[in-house]
């Protein structure tokens, strides 16, 4: 087969099998991963046959991910252990700070492994947001409201993705638990200045920097730090990130068609081309168009972009394989 390197999207497929128009998509050039939803799961013998087609497309192999946090997020449920949302072990933790890391821990490894066992590269996991009010869209999904007590959780529960050979990738940088509104939505609109956020929201990041393989950008407005959202700001891929955090793996751009990241753009000049060349140029090795097969094609047609063994490689990192 030859060998085609992974490119910076990262798309969805339709249903339980490939369509034709499914594979043509896979196989364009740009393409380089592919995030599975519960539309796409049946059983685990259905998955994965599902992804054994995905990763024959191609050499390298696409990734494969999906997001099983664990409470209101988990796509793969039928067959899989339900698992439970990341304030769970923040709220044992308030009553037995000795037994909640192991029980971060042990949920971390049980994830990975059940979907390590069907084919799936890597979940978007776990949520970094340390929450600071109420957040429709963060809620429990958060391990504590407590920067301190968030990362202790945290670390546990990479230690037990890790445990598996699982990479952890988290989201949303450089915090979604500060803003009320849904980015699926709006464009929520953070107030806060970079030293109440470095004293929050960063400290898991900071701690964590060398535990983690990748991060995902938030669709918040930060406007007291920059005037463009995360997804599209060198301040923050760049300056924050990259060199005062001294993150090196891999910046994953959230869902360019969620209203956030449509919003954040010029009305007159907004189009997924756009998006996702802001994005990268930003900093993002990969970015997401999910639930528009639409959009997903205007991408592929329009975006210009010079896929490189580099970035390959870069992005090979994250498989479970790492056969590359």
């Amino acid at each position: 087969m030859k060998r085609t390197p992974l490119g910076p999207v990262m798309l969805d497929v339709q249903g339980l099998a490939l369509t034709d128009e499914d594979r043509k998509r896979l196989k364009h050039p740009l393409v380089g991963a592919v995030i599975l939803f519960a539309r796409n799961y049946q059983n685990p013998v259905q998955v994965t046959s599902l992804i054994t087609e995905i990763k024959s497309l191609r050499q390298p192999q696409l990734l494969v991910a999906v997001d099983q946090e664990g409470g209101r997020v988990q796509r793969f449920k039928e067959g899989f252990t339900i698992l439970p949302a990341a304030q769970s072990f923040g709220d044992l933790w308030n009553s037995d700070k000795q037994n909640a890391p192991m029980r971060a821990f042990m949920s971390g490894a049980l994830m990975a492994r059940e979907l390590l066992d069907v084919g799936v590269d890597f979940s978007f996991a776990p949520v970094f947001d340390v929450t600071s009010q109420e957040s429709e869209v963060i809620g429990d999904r958060s391990f504590h409201s407590n920067p301190d007590v968030a990362t202790e959780l945290l670390a546990a529960y990479i230690d037990g993705m890790h445990s598996m050979g699982m990479v952890a990738i988290a989201k949303h940088f450089p915090g979604h638990g500060g803003v009320s509104g849904d980015s699926h939505h709006c464009l929520p609109q953070d107030d806060r200045g970079i030293d109440e956020i470095r004293q929050h929201d960063l400290i898991p990041y900071k701690t964590l920097v060398n535990d983690i393989e990748g991060v995902m950008t938030a669709h918040v407005a930060f406007s007291k730090c920059d005037p463009d959202i995360p997804t599209y700001s060198k301040y923050w891929i760049e300056t924050i990130l990259r060199r005062e955090l001294e993150f090196e793996g891999v910046v994953f751009s959230d869902d360019l068609s969620m209203q956030g990241a449509i919003d954040a753009n010029d009305q007159n000049e907004s189009s997924i081309v756009t998006s996702a060349q802001r994005a990268i140029n930003a900093g993002c090795d990969m970015v997401l168009v999910c639930n528009r097969a639409d959009l997903a094609d205007e991408l592929l047609d329009g975006l210009k972009f010079d896929v490189s063994e580099k970035l390959s490689g870069r992005l090979a990192r994250l498989s479970s394989s790492k056969n590359y």
